[in-house]
């Protein structure tokens, strides 16, 4: 195990100190990923570890296989209604908000203190209610990741509409621009880095929040509902197969959002290399 280690450590080195590109960046993680999971089969095979407390990846990828129906049922009800709907609305809401926010300084100092105090709401409290309101559908869940990612993608859209330098803005006024004008001209280019930080952040808080809330009700299907009823018949290679394919659809979920924030800020020197 050792061996495997150090010699995927002194590739990943290698390739990391020396290589460029796109395939040698993406190279990188897939060989460490990959590593990780070599000496995960080992590790069960070795020791005998057991099956409920931790399956070994071929029986996990086994179980993907001959389940692939289930999960696709189970991948369409979590993630394509209840987190990407609530994704949409809660970012689409809190970038209309900030810029209501932005006009306004009673709100300013109204809304942004609500919004904290609902950020602080615990998940395990609000999904019973939302649940309660909505129905066991996707659109209780939806609910639900609605109230998680509202507030942190409002703070990142307020900052960065105040990321514009005072000078840039006399200089917007000194050419007689208007508030729509001085937006979409100045202040939005410049809040792009901080709208697309809230955007990458509330991609992974989406998932979980719809995971989350199926626990507390939903019908027959969905990710959450899978993983606590496996859980009680100890089916934990499922179990492991749902959490792997949230990791999934999180990761390549983030991955979109990056790519599109290369694009799209280009000119950043964050995105400068």
């Amino acid at each position: 195990m050792l061996a495997v280690w150090f010699g995927a450590w002194a590739l990943n080195a290698a390739l990391a100190n020396r290589a460029r590109g796109a395939g040698a960046r993406l190279a990188v993680p897939v060989i460490f990923g990959v590593t990780l999971l070599v000496l995960w089969e080992m590790a069960v095979q070795l020791y005998d570890i057991s099956f409920v407390i931790l399956p070994a990846p071929s029986a996990i990828w086994a179980r993907m296989i001959a389940e692939t129906a289930t999960l696709w049922a189970d991948f369409q009800q979590t993630i394509l209604k209840g987190a990407l709907a609530g994704y949409i609305i809660g970012c689409g809401a809190a970038f209309l908000a900030a810029l209501a926010v932005d006009r306004s300084g009673f709100l300013q100092r109204g809304l942004l203190p609500v919004g904290n105090f609902i950020a602080a709401l615990p998940i395990v409290g609000t999904a019973p209610i939302f649940v309660m309101w909505f129905g066991f559908g996707w659109q209780s869940k939806s609910a639900v990741v609605v109230a998680m990612v509202f507030f942190p993608m409002l703070v990142n859209c307020v900052q960065g509409m105040k990321a514009s330098d005072a000078m840039q803005r006399d200089l917007m006024r000194t050419y007689a621009a208007s508030y729509g004008q001085t937006l979409l001209k100045l202040r939005l280019p410049t809040a792009l880095p901080f709208i697309f930080n809230g955007l990458k952040i509330c991609t992974t808080l989406a998932l979980i929040g719809a995971i989350v809330a199926e626990f507390f009700g939903s019908p027959t299907v969905g990710m959450g509902f899978r993983i606590k009823i496996e859980m009680g018949r100890l089916a934990m290679d499922m179990v492991w197969a749902e959490i792997a394919v949230a990791a999934l659809a999180g990761s390549l979920f983030y991955g979109l959002v990056a790519l599109i924030e290369t694009r799209l800020t280009f000119w950043h020197p964050s995105q400068r290399r």
